[in-house]
């Protein structure tokens, strides 16, 4: 019992840690390309493919607003077949940066889930979105390691517990799914827009929602 309370002191010990202007900042660049139809990619490597797998889950379905377009967010740890193949014949540190090369393109989102922010697979994908211009989202624990300074946005736990880092990472995906759901009831109520006209930049989706 006492590890358990333990665990949850903790737990909100590290809650307090959490850069909430970072998360709205991540907010907003993804709402940004939902408008303008980027495509959005995310991976991460164990507990983290698996938040990467939720993330992509939820964005793309609990997202969804008749006024606006869906999500077009892809998860690049989900196919196993082509992830298991680039292992076996190009190397784990290819897995994710191989995929990336068939789809990105410039201003995508590429979403880089990490708790060590040390995987050398998830690091090699960031190098090659990064040399095509994508925009890089970091979330890592620990000190963020090599990722944190690759990435323009970092979200950082700087928690040495992995579960509660992992814990933490969950969270902020809920965070994010459920403010981009409120903010498209919210255009709806303001000013609702044609899906095929919705091509805007962030500053008239600004004006829009005040």
């Amino acid at each position: 019992m006492q590890s358990l309370k333990r665990y949850v002191d903790d737990l909100h010990a590290t809650l307090d840690l959490l850069p909430i202007y970072l998360v709205d900042e991540l907010v907003s660049i993804l709402q940004e390309a939902r408008l303008n139809h980027r495509q959005v990619f995310i991976m991460g490597n164990g507990g983290s493919a698996s938040t990467a797998s939720h993330f992509v889950a939820d964005l793309a379905k609990n997202t969804r607003w008749h006024t606006l377009p869906d999500f077009r967010v892809l998860g690049l740890t989900d196919n196993m077949a082509i992830f298991s193949a680039y292992a076996n014949d190009e190397g784990y540190e290819n897995v994710f940066a191989q995929q990336l090369a068939s789809f990105v393109r410039p201003s995508d989102i590429v979403i880089a889930i990490s708790a060590s922010g040390n995987s050398k697979n998830v690091l090699q994908a960031v190098k090659l979105a990064r040399q095509v211009k994508a925009r890089t989202i970091g979330v890592t624990g620990f000190d963020g390691g090599h990722l944190g300074s690759m990435v323009d946005v970092h979200i950082n736990i700087p928690s040495n517990i992995i579960e509660q880092v992992e814990d933490m990472h969950l969270i902020i995906e809920h965070m994010v799914v459920k403010t981009l759901r409120e903010i498209a009831k919210d255009i709806k109520t303001t000013q609702a827009a044609p899906v095929d006209d919705l091509s805007i930049n962030q500053e008239e989706y600004q004006q829009i929602t005040g």
